[in-house]
């Protein structure tokens, strides 16, 4: 048999007092030490889904960033090898046709096809350095690690039994 005490109410019980949504304690609190773990640990995964929900967000933000800047590298490498197959010949032939001795025709297209690929590395190094840690959910985190640290020894969390 269970009194309306025992159980776990939405309601102010005598000596609570209601602010901005939550309840706090007063001196006369008549709510059970079992209802107050309860209510503890309602609010514990409502701090952790709301952290997970916290590290999606910035690691979508970051991952994307993350992205681009990967995309860059891989446009290189692209530019690198069809320049090398296509644009190669293409190019120093011109100069060759211009006067230029056959070597340093192909000399020169190739350090051009370089310095192009380099200048696209550059750009993509600068854009993955932009990327951030999730620091909001690392700060939370800590503050709620520091939280739980504060507990007095001995206490566990509500339903986790222990084993013989």
């Amino acid at each position: 048999m269970s009194s309306p005490s025992s159980s776990t109410q939405h309601s102010p019980v005598e000596g609570q007092s209601t602010v901005g949504g939550s309840t706090t304690l007063g001196a006369q609190s008549k709510q059970p030490i079992g209802a107050l773990f309860g209510t503890a640990s309602e609010h514990m995964s409502t701090l952790i889904r709301a952290e997970v929900e916290l590290a999606k967000a910035e690691i979508a933000t970051s991952a994307k960033r993350g992205g681009i800047g990967a995309g860059m590298f891989g446009a290189a490498g692209v530019m690198l090898l069809f320049s090398v197959t296509f644009l190669f010949i293409a190019l120093a032939e011109g100069l060759v046709a211009l006067g230029l001795p056959r070597w340093l025709s192909y000399l020169i297209v190739w350090a051009f096809f370089v310095l192009l690929a380099g200048l696209l590395v550059l750009i993509g190094m600068r854009l993955l350095k932009k990327v951030k840690a999730p620091e909001r959910t690392i700060e939370t985190l800590k503050d709620s690690k520091e939280l739980l640290s504060r507990q007095a020894p001995g206490q566990r969390s509500p339903g986790i039994a222990r084993t013989p």
